[in-house]
């Protein structure tokens, strides 16, 4: 999603805790409701003894992002504030924020519109999957391909795809495998893992490729199996447009090849920004935040130590101590359930 962090009816938000914000500071609205506000339904949330949940903003613009009724119902109450959660993101990534938010509550939003939000969302993110956008936008997977096809030429293209469980695929599997075949030649020393990573395969799939090059064959097309053996891919990675279909879970794979390999934290963090299934859960967001904590720079953290008061270093030392033990008891913790579910 270019990168961006993304929310659920929220991009990151700020926190879990709502602000006052006067109605005077409101901006623009970017609503997916092509027609605008619903004024019968502005008149009935207006007329309501219930408090008006809170509104969603974007702090970067101070555009309502989702709640575009109860700002109005609010003044026709009179009052001059409203309860609000903020987010920060961009113009399309707040789009997508209110077309999610308006398909899981409040006034129904209408099939025309979730498809004109489809259309959007395609020109914006080609690299999501049909699946990943029939998600948000409440629609199928099949509606939302043929919105894509209707505006191939007006898109930018994409070679892969990203799936629901937010992992990228190449839309023509063969030419990851190609590519996959094109490294392993040039390179023979080169770990699986790093091939799948740059040819947007996955690990099983290079796996397969390195097998045929060995046996003498084509990275793609077919192979001689067998009988009743299916090809690797099959099971382990799937198409794009199955992504959002996820098979049993595979074991974590490591990432921390030894001592000598340095791990490329905020790259792998920047990564996973992109992932739906992170972005779109309250759980998923708390952890990107803690995880961006955690790419301070050597520079940064000699800069904080040197500012540390000498009377509070001891106190400090054991808490970071501590969070370290809590990350370690994580991470322990995460690879055991991974290898309970992949066994299982």
């Amino acid at each position: 999603m270019n990168g961006q962090r993304l929310a659920d009816a929220s991009a990151l938000i700020s926190g879990p805790s709502t602000e006052l914000v006067s109605l005077s500071e409101l901006t623009r609205f970017d609503s997916p409701r092509l027609s605008g506000a619903d004024h019968e339904h502005v008149r009935l949330l207006a007329e309501s003894d219930t408090e008006l949940p809170p509104i969603l903003v974007n702090r970067r613009t101070m555009s309502v992002v989702d709640g575009m009724h109860r700002v109005r119902a609010a003044e026709l109450r009179g009052q001059e504030k409203i309860e609000a959660v903020f987010c920060e993101c961009d113009d399309e990534e707040a789009f997508v924020l209110a077309v999610k938010a308006n398909i899981s509550h409040g006034l129904p939003l209408p099939r025309s519109d979730r498809n004109a939000a489809a259309e959007r969302i395609v020109s914006s993110h080609p690299e999501w999957s049909d699946r990943a956008i029939a998600a948000v936008t409440g629609l199928s997977h099949k509606t939302v391909g043929a919105i894509r096809r209707r505006a191939s030429g007006e898109i930018p293209h994409s070679n892969t795809r990203m799936g629901r469980d937010g992992r990228e695929r190449p839309v023509d599997a063969a030419e990851g495998r190609e590519q996959a075949g094109r490294i392993l030649a040039e390179r023979p020393g080169v770990s699986l893992r790093e091939v799948a990573r740059e040819a947007g395969i996955c690990t099983a799939t290079v796996r397969d490729v390195r097998d045929r090059l060995r046996r003498g064959e084509a990275p793609a097309g077919p192979t001689r199996r067998g009988p009743g053996t299916a090809p690797a891919e099959a099971a382990a990675e799937g198409t794009p447009e199955t992504a959002g279909t996820l098979p049993r879970p595979k074991a974590l794979a490591r990432i921390d090849g030894g001592a000598d390999h340095e791990v490329d934290l905020a790259g792998l963090i920047h990564n996973l920004r992109k992932d739906p299934s992170l972005r779109f859960s309250e759980s998923g967001r708390t952890l990107l935040r803690l995880l961006d904590v955690c790419t301070v720079g050597p520079q940064e953290w000699t800069r904080i130590g040197e500012n540390v008061p000498p009377h509070r270093a001891e106190i400090i030392v054991s808490a970071a101590r501590a969070c370290s033990r809590a990350w370690q008891d994580f991470a322990t913790e995460l690879e055991r359930r991974s290898d309970r579910q992949a066994s299982g």
